[in-house]
């Protein structure tokens, strides 16, 4: 599946750079909202996917969380691949409801907005567990249910895209695109960290968050001027593999490439890898450091070079936008393939970004000093969301000025959170 084809897909994801997730239960309390076996099934497997990952989850892992036996399994899903395929179309038939529903029970424009707001942000909070898979899982299904997610998907945002429209005519119908998918990320935010509130005040946290991305007035921005910064990489043999593995990764998914794929991308003999990398594990783990790497830098020279907190807000989200832009590819993989690393490499980097984020925590607190931790937590994870997820959604990452408006958007989206509780 091509990522982000539309928004929708991706509500919510499990983003290893912004999460607090610390790792996979051995026992899950998986809630059954229904006495249908089959659901009950399809509730356990969304549970088990969007915490340990698709491939290191299987049918009996299932059926233990269900409380049924491996081969009853089989009785109502063919394989792992249609459970997966359930739960997501089911998902994203819930969303679709959830929308028209929202959108068809108001007159004025404006009113369907603030509706559709309410409603999606009650989805988000209570249907974590489902919607975190819209985003990275599909790309285990086959091209048959590829294509019907795509489908529908496109008939959901098409009503987004219409609503925020008629709310603002001024507004380019590839802008109204733009801040419909920023407002989308918003509510997807929810599901790369465990942080709760009261649920009413969070619902209105993220409502008046994505409210913040649609009232947004700034569209379009002009293209700035070329910084002449570069994240290039040292020219090696170890850099010409790492390279074409991330690449590769990022295209078939780590399971689905071998170390002889990587020499053949990089015009290395299979053997030759073994010089550089003790297996693909120690890849992944390479690609980890590095994005650790250029995150603590630019979090360095940002907050260095600031006059004071907003200065330095502005000039940290300048910096991770500009990262992120340059490290596409590695910044996907480790969005996708972090489950299969290592649980000692994982801590160790989960504990980088959670102090990386902390930075940004610490900064709109103190521009903010009314504002809970726990609400400027979930600010932060919202802001660097949207980053994460326009990044790499191609027709919005094309845009000539797209890095000012990730930054804008971002800052914006930070703004609302500080001024929120007040």
């Amino acid at each position: 599946m091509v990522f982000h084809e539309l928004i929708v897909i991706n509500i919510v994801a499990r983003n290893p750079w912004l999460s607090t997730h610390t790792g996979s239960p051995t026992v899950l309390d998986v809630p059954h909202r229904t006495g249908n076996r089959k659901e009950q099934l399809a509730e356990a497997a969304a549970e088990l996917f969007s915490r340990r990952g698709y491939h290191a989850v299987s049918v009996n892992d299932i059926a233990c969380v269900a409380g049924v036996t491996g081969p009853a399994v089989y009785r109502h899903f063919g394989s792992k691949q249609d459970m997966l395929a359930h739960v997501l179309l089911t998902g994203l038939e819930v969303f679709g409801q959830v929308s028209a529903d929202a959108l068809d029970g108001a007159e004025e424009p404006v009113e369907s907005l603030r509706q559709l707001r309410a409603a999606v942000a009650t989805l988000a909070v209570e249907r974590r567990e489902v919607t975190a898979l819209w985003r990275w899982q599909g790309s285990h299904l086959g091209r048959t249910e590829q294509a019907t997610i795509r489908r529908t998907s496109a008939r959901i945002m098409e009503r987004w895209v219409a609503a925020l429209q008629a709310a603002r005519p001024e507004l380019a119908p590839a802008d109204v695109e733009l801040l419909c998918w920023a407002a989308l990320s918003v509510f997807g935010s929810v599901s790369v960290h465990h942080l709760s509130l009261a649920r009413k005040r969070f619902e209105d946290l993220l409502a008046t968050l994505a409210g913040a991305v649609f009232d947004y007035p700034g569209l379009p921005l002009p293209t700035p001027a070329p910084n002449g910064h570069t994240l290039a990489w040292p020219d090696s043999r170890r850099e010409e593999l790492l390279t074409a593995a991330i690449r590769l990764f990022r295209e078939r998914g780590y399971h689905a490439v071998s170390m002889e794929d990587i020499g053949a991308a990089a015009g290395i003999a299979g053997p030759s890898i073994y010089r550089h990398f003790a297996g693909k594990a120690d890849i992944l783990v390479a690609a980890g450091y590095r994005m650790a790497d250029r995150l603590r830098v630019g979090a360095e020279q940002a907050l260095g070079a600031a006059t004071g907190p907003d200065d330095a807000m502005a000039r940290l989200v300048r910096s991770y936008v500009d990262i992120v832009l340059r490290s596409d590819n590695l910044l996907a993989v480790f969005v996708t393939e972090s489950v299969d690393m290592a649980e000692r490499d994982a801590k160790e980097l989960v504990r980088v970004q959670r102090a990386y984020v902390a930075q940004w925590v610490r900064l709109l607190l103190e521009i903010a000093p009314g504002l809970a931790e726990r609400e400027a937590r979930i600010t932060v994870h919202a802001a660097l969301t949207i980053v994460n997820d326009l990044t790499r959604t191609p027709r919005v990452a094309a845009r000539p000025a797209i890095a000012a408006e990730l930054a804008a958007l971002a800052e914006t989206v930070l703004r609302a959170g500080a001024t929120w509780s007040r």
